[in-house]
């Protein structure tokens, strides 16, 4: 969830799980944003899958949210590769295909995530894979096209970058393919913007 706010940990009551409580002051938010945020919580309900970050409950009182979400203790795919480095291909197709069968959940269901990067990507005490950050997700109903240009550009398609029309499954398995070329080679920190200036 791209809006910034204080996060704790706590029990959920009823499940006894342990949560991350997100805790979103409502009152400096514009009308806009808190918008968005209703949007990307109405999402994130509709996904119940073992590789998307889970969001149990949603409290609102006058001035403040709590999002009750799944808590994760291992922290971002990116800052793992930024200490590991370049993976083994065991390890890499093992991230791959929980990324692949959380995405491939997402596009049954008509949602498009269009921010799919490592930062997004957290990691459970067993070091599944556990898609976060809905911000930028969209529905795209079969047969329509996207417009807003959104994403990291470093993991954005060419039709997002030029900013074409699109379509969000594709933009999001593009964004797959360079998460895979991260996880192999780790050399995002060169910019692979220039690919497009170049070709």
């Amino acid at each position: 969830m791209q809006v910034s706010g204080l996060v704790k940990t706590g029990t959920h009551c009823i499940t006894g799980r342990k949560v991350a409580v997100k805790i979103v002051n409502k009152e400096k938010l514009s009308e806009s944003v808190l918008q968005k945020v209703e949007r990307e919580i109405a999402i994130m309900k509709l996904i119940e899958h073992p590789n998307v970050l889970h969001l149990y409950d949603v409290y609102e009182n006058k001035k403040y949210l709590y999002l009750l979400l799944e808590h994760v203790s291992g922290g971002e795919l990116f800052d793992y590769l930024v200490r590991k480095g370049r993976l083994m291909a065991k390890e890499a197709r093992r991230f791959f295909r929980q990324i692949i069968s959380a995405l491939d959940f997402c596009h049954a269901h008509n949602i498009c995530h269009r921010d799919l990067k490592p930062e997004n990507l957290l990691l459970d005490d067993r070091n599944n894979i556990k898609v976060a950050d809905f911000g930028m997700a969209s529905l795209q109903v079969e047969g329509s096209m996207l417009e807003t240009s959104c994403g990291s550009p470093h993991y954005a398609c060419p039709e997002v970058i030029r900013g074409e029309k699109y379509d969000g499954r594709k933009a999001d398995v593009w964004s797959c393919g360079v998460i895979l070329y991260a996880l192999l080679v780790v050399s995002l920190l060169v910019s692979i913007s220039s690919f497009f200036v170049s070709n």
